[in-house]
């Protein structure tokens, strides 16, 4: 599942950037535009919960986050203690893993993009985020309707022919006043639904209104769920782009 590119998108980069639309509806496209804007930013920090939910069992881990634009991003691991220290450092769509259990850091193959990321409804694509919803879609606005008592635009999104997306449909339902995305479907190339993005407990995070929950349901398994909780999110924190090396995913502290 590849929804963190929407996401956590989520994942590193939460931020706000102020577009000028004209008076009159936008269009489908720019409606995406801003709303993938607010989701992203020049640098951000922050500091989260992701809690793993099955039928039978649940893991929460703990970790810090540091990023600068779409191209760079540092995940550290801070709880539980077992995986204490582990790393993630993506660079423009290249992503590497440090294990200090075993003192090596792995480039992760293409091969394992789609695996699992932390064992969580996330895949390890879903942080190196390679397509873009602006340029790799064309978009439809397909109406309007209400989510989490929000009015919310509701919008499609097909892949163009050539771009490197994994999927064969998106709908979105973007807040009208705020841009928030609070709905996000992600269908197969089969236009089968493969799982559910909700953006909820909507609030302040370092000056802008945000979903700070965000959560992952896949559609045909019943019962797991991933949850993410924004703990702290700051948008003013800088860092040159050597902060972001595979020398500094051994050494950041936590």
């Amino acid at each position: 599942m590849k929804s963190i590119k929407f996401l956590i998108t989520a994942f590193f980069v939460l931020g706000l950037s102020v577009v000028a639309i004209s008076q009159n509806t936008p269009t489908a496209k720019e409606i995406i535009k801003i709303s993938d804007e607010k989701v992203r930013g020049l640098n951000s920090y922050a500091e989260l919960s992701m809690k793993i939910i099955r039928p039978d069992w649940s893991r929460e881990m703990q970790m810090k986050s540091w990023s600068k634009g779409d191209e760079l991003a540092l995940i550290v691991i801070t709880a539980p203690a077992r995986d204490r220290g582990m790393g993630f450092l993506k660079r423009g769509n290249e992503m590497w893993n440090w294990q200090p259990s075993i003192d090596r850091t792995i480039k992760l193959p293409p091969s394992m993009m789609l695996q699992s990321w932390m064992g969580s409804d996330f895949t390890n694509d879903d942080l190196v985020k390679q397509s873009s919803l602006v340029v790799d879609y064309t978009h439809k606005l397909l109406g309007k309707e209400t989510v989490e008592g929000r009015e919310c635009y509701k919008i499609q999104l097909i892949p163009l022919e050539d771009a490197p997306v994994v999927w064969g449909k998106v709908i979105m339902w973007i807040d009208v006043k705020e841009y928030m995305q609070l709905k996000v479907e992600f269908y197969d190339e089969d236009d089968y639904l493969v799982n559910t993005m909700l953006g909820k407990n909507i609030k302040m995070l370092g000056g802008k209104l945000l979903p700070a929950v965000l959560e992952v349901i896949p559609e045909d398994e019943d019962g797991n769920k991933t949850v993410i909780e924004y703990l702290t999110l700051d948008f003013k924190q800088t860092k040159k782009d050597d902060f972001y090396s595979i020398q500094n995913l051994k050494r950041v502290r936590y």
